[in-house]
């Protein structure tokens, strides 16, 4: 039967973390409604894809009921080396990232500290007076704002904020030629940057993928008077026992660093992902940290128990079903094509509304998001269940994500 780990690495004093980080409880998985062949039937798969070459290596996780009943890893954790991947193997979660910020900015909520309809304005002042680009016969007019950008709508991607490589618009290529990717300006230095950049629709009427979750990051500072790393280790990745996530890896960790394929698989193309021992000047809210699967399943966990993880409460139970309900609506339009059929997105994560119309099982109130480096999670209620899975292919996100999460709901018998 598949063993949940101890993690074997102690944080830096300077972290200021527990030493360990305790496993959740494992179960055999007929004792939580799992088929043991079933799940065969996923690990040989897992294997079938690595020895195709799609991705190097992952690690998987499921549990059911409180308890660990599926914890495996396959492959190799460096194609450059021999290391088999291993349990407690380091991934750059990229927007896995997300929903950790989100919750974040959600306690401060929970304090009154600020509301959900405040204008980001009243935090980082750049956000006033900014102008919409409407792109007409290629050129970028500026217009006013029907109203400000707000909190709810960097939590829900509907601030008119975009990502850089997600489009090809007028604004699109003002993002990238504004330095918006380097690692070497602070929150604040990028909250000014994307402040000073046209918005590329009225705030609330459409969903774009975006730094949205960045900013948040910066507002946390602001309210929280304390870097955004400082405040997520004190607020819940401490409190959490998460020991492994940061915003950058430790040379003790070095040897359990997760690469990915120098070169796409399937395209050829050079594949550049940042340097996880590097400590970054940015502490990316939007897609900065890195964990493993045994920390991010306390997140998990912690979100599936209603905002509790033993006696440490996170966040109100009536908060987490805000976060946790589709924000959108029939009258947002969704532009950029991160969001599957039957699903919504909430303040942080996209939202399972209904059973069908999606490409892949699972319940209504399923709530779950990604990383583009070939991370994936989620979590459903209704089957008191949540999965990981980590790996480093970004180009094989789409392919394997849905992969996984068929298989592992097709253990699920009772």
């Amino acid at each position: 039967m598949p063993r949940v780990a101890i993690a074997r690495k102690s944080a830096p004093a300077n972290r200021s973390r527990p030493l360990l980080t305790p496993p959740l409880p494992a179960a055999r998985p007929e004792a939580v409604g799992l088929s043991p062949r079933r799940l065969t039937i996923l690990s040989d798969c897992l294997r079938r894809e690595i020895d195709k070459g799609t991705v190097p290596g992952g690690v998987m996780m499921i549990a059911r009921r409180g308890r660990v009943a599926y914890f495996e890893a396959h492959g190799r954790q460096d194609p450059a080396g021999s290391t088999p991947m291993s349990r407690d193997s380091l991934f750059r979660i990229m927007s896995m990232t997300k929903p950790i910020v989100s919750i974040g900015l959600m306690m401060l909520v929970e304090e009154g500290r600020l509301l959900l309809n405040d204008p980001v304005s009243k935090f980082i002042p750049e956000f006033r007076d900014q102008k919409v680009g409407a792109e007409r016969d290629g050129i970028l007019h500026l217009e006013p704002l029907v109203r400000e950008v707000t909190i709810q709508d960097l939590l829900r991607h509907t601030s008119g904020i975009v990502y850089d490589t997600r489009g090809d618009t007028l604004i699109h290529r003002l993002y990238a030629k504004a330095g918006v990717r380097s690692r070497s300006i602070t929150n604040a230095e990028l909250a000014a940057i994307v402040a000073g950049l046209p918005l590329i629709c009225q705030p609330g009427t459409e969903f774009h993928y975006s730094f949205s979750t960045d900013i948040i990051g910066r507002v946390i500072e602001v309210v929280a008077g304390k870097t955004l790393g400082a405040f997520l280790v004190e607020r819940i990745l401490a409190p959490l026992q998460m020991t492994e996530t940061a915003f950058y890896a430790t040379d003790a960790q070095r040897g359990r660093l997760a690469q990915p394929f120098p070169a796409d698989p399937w395209t050829g193309t050079r594949v550049a992902l940042y340097d996880m021992l590097e400590q970054p000047a940015l502490e990316s809210g939007g897609g900065g940290l890195v964990s493993t699967a045994a920390d991010y399943a306390r997140f998990c966990q912690m979100l599936l128990n209603g905002g509790t993880l033993g006696s440490v409460r996170i966040i109100g139970r009536k908060t987490l079903e805000l976060m946790t309900s589709d924000h959108l609506g029939p009258g947002v339009r969704i532009v950029t094509p991160v969001i599957a059929p039957g699903y919504g997105f909430g303040l942080g994560f996209a939202v399972r509304v209904e059973r069908g119309m999606a490409p892949t099982p699972g319940s209504a109130g399923q709530y779950a998001w990604h990383g583009v480096a070939g991370t994936t999670f989620w979590i459903d209620p209704a089957e008191d269940m949540f999965a990981i899975f980590l790996s480093q292919a970004p180009g094989q996100l789409g392919h394997m994500s849905p992969m996984v999460r068929a298989l592992a709901y097709a253990a699920l018998v009772n």
